[in-house]
């Protein structure tokens, strides 16, 4: 339901150094917006599908695409229809797996959501310094450092009680990460792995968090990447998002799910530490009915969580091994 994103996103795969030998569309919409924008503007190597409604769903359609892969290839990326890519991104990808040859997956690096300052050491308690690099730091982990509930981990590496810090934390360092986790949406693996592993279809419809399931559970069977050179913008389109009391609600069960998928037997301190940072986490949205325009979305989003989070002592997902 993104047409003009997703032609954006194609006129940049179109200037790439290494250009992909198949581009595969794999369209959930309801309608025929983006299969008429495709047959108007040609692409080499591009193959178009659309599902049905049994298929749709970002998981779904991402392991309809899987079997749709050529059987020559080896590396499967994957891109959300609202990025645009710097014109080397897929050469520094595949470069990852020449240097790294253990590599299951390597993720890509979105540089226009934070900005980073090179510094020798952290300059302010409201910044967050990492390797040579400072960005602000965030209110929410502001004040879990207050209640002594901060991540204990480096960036892509999730707690024992999760609550993590994201790729968003890694710094424009043009360096190789080792990681756990990283986002679906600037994604890449062997092609391989689909022997082994497919996306969980517990994770229906937009799948908050299905990247992190996923990458979690790759992660326990060998090596992932970030190269923060694989470069490309993302530019967070509306269209196509759940309400906010649907996400809301997905936050908490979701995020709990992911939580148990790296670590299904948490000791009694982890579980008080990932419920007393959830309802931290959730008083914080509640606060931005004040602090925000937004004041409705805050609200309703604030609910969500909170009924997510209740639904989580009667009825608690069935994990997937």
């Amino acid at each position: 339901m993104r047409p003009q994103p997703l032609l954006r996103l194609l006129n940049s795969v179109n200037t790439q150094t290494l250009y992909p030998n198949e581009i595969l569309i794999i369209d959930g919409s309801v309608n025929t917006d983006t299969e008429e924008i495709l047959e108007s503007n040609s692409f080499k190597n591009l193959k178009y599908f659309k599902v049905n409604n049994d298929q749709r769903g970002l998981t779904k359609q991402r392991n309809f695409g899987i079997e749709k892969v050529s059987d020559e290839s080896e590396i499967v990326c994957f891109l959300d229809d609202d990025t645009v890519l710097e014109n080397d991104y897929f050469k520094q990808l595949l470069n990852t797996y020449k240097l790294y040859p253990n590599a299951l997956g390597v993720g890509g690096y979105i540089t226009n959501e934070v900005v980073w300052t090179k510094s020798k050491t952290l300059t302010s308690k409201n910044k967050f310094f990492y390797d040579g690099f400072e960005r602000n730091e965030p209110l929410r982990f502001r004040v879990r450092r207050f209640f002594c509930l901060q991540p204990n981990t480096k960036p892509c590496i999730l707690p024992e009680f999760s609550h993590g810090r994201s790729v968003s934390f890694l710094p424009p360092s043009g360096k190789i990460y080792k990681v756990e986790q990283f986002m679906g949406g600037v994604s890449s693996f062997k092609k391989e792995v689909f022997d082994i592993l497919n996306f969980s279809t517990y994770f229906e419809g937009y799948g908050l968090y299905e990247d992190a399931d996923f990458t979690l559970r790759l992660s326990k069977l060998g090596k992932l990447y970030v190269n923060t050179s694989a470069r490309l913008s993302h530019y967070h389109d509306a269209s196509g998002r759940p309400n906010k009391f649907k996400y809301g609600k997905m936050v908490a069960r979701n995020g709990w799910y992911v939580w148990r998928v790296k670590h299904p037997n948490p000791s009694l301190k982890n579980k008080l530490k990932w419920n007393l940072t959830f309802i931290l986490l959730m008083k914080l949205r509640f606060i931005n009915v004040f602090t925000t325009k937004n004041k409705m979305e805050a609200l309703t989003e604030g609910f969500g969580r909170f009924f997510g989070w209740l639904s989580l002592i009667f009825n608690k997902p069935t994990i997937e091994r």
